[in-house]
Parts: structure tokens; sequence; C-alpha cells
């Protein structure tokens, strides 16, 4: 039997891959200052479990920094919970309809913060990104 391989998209130079690095940090630190949990998910694999924000590097040429939000396990849990099971997208539980409202609310939140500590933000594809924000640099 054959090993599945992958074709995975090609990674960034080690350069391009330190200054995302040093950008995370500074992402994370300013978002500390803020009175935010923060947690790196590309260096903690129990990141995408805790509640916060959760900053990502891409080390793919198409990468980047990503910022995303994590509710607690409770909110969390139990809106997927009702959405595995299927769901009137017209009329969606209100529990489902809350944890949408977290998660827009913080997106939005987590921009603006960025962006008032002089971080250029944006979005990225959602295909590849989901709810994610992407940090592109800080504002000369």
């Amino acid at each position: 039997m054959t090993e599945l391989e992958f074709d995975l998209p090609p990674k960034a130079p080690p350069e391009v891959v330190a200054e995302r690095e040093a950008l995370a940090d500074e992402v994370c630190r300013e978002l500390t200052r803020a009175g935010l949990p923060v947690h790196r998910g590309d260096l903690d694999s129990g990141a995408e479990k805790r509640p916060g924000a959760r900053v990502h590097v891409a080390p793919f040429t198409e990468g980047g920094v990503y910022v995303n939000w994590t509710t607690d396990s409770e909110l969390r849990d139990t809106a997927l919970d009702l959405f595995a099971r299927g769901i009137d997208y017209a009329d969606p539980p209100p529990v489902l309809r809350h944890y949408n409202s977290v998660l827009q609310h913080m997106r939005t939140a987590l921009s603006e913060i960025l962006a008032s500590a002089g971080f250029e933000v944006g979005e990225p594809d959602r295909h590849g990104h989901g709810s994610m924000i992407e940090v592109r640099g800080v504002r000369p």
C-alpha cells in the first residue's frame, strides 16, 4: 500500500515567514493590551478549543497572518451540534443565531481594535480562511 501524497502549496521563503512571525507577535501583544485572551493557533495545538482571539501564521507563499475568534465550548459545541443535526436556514435556532452574531461582532471588534493600533487589516479569501481576518502589516 502506498502513502497518500497531498499537493501542498509552496512554502514562503524563511525571511518572509520570519516577518510574519514578528507581525503575529505584535498582533498578539496589541490584542493582549486591549484585554483580550490571545492564543497562537500555529504554535499551540490546543488553541482551537480555547476561547479568545486565535492568531495564526500560514507559512505558504499565499499565506499571511490571520486572526479569528473562538467562543467558549459551551456555546460553540451547542451551536455546532444543532448545525450538524440539520437546521432550517430560514429560521435557525436562537442559540445558533446568537453564536453567529457573537462571531460576527467579535470579528468586527478584532478588525477595529487592530486597525486602531495601526495595523492594516482586511478580509482574506472566505473559501480558504472562513471567518478570519487578515493582518497585512503595520501602517506606515
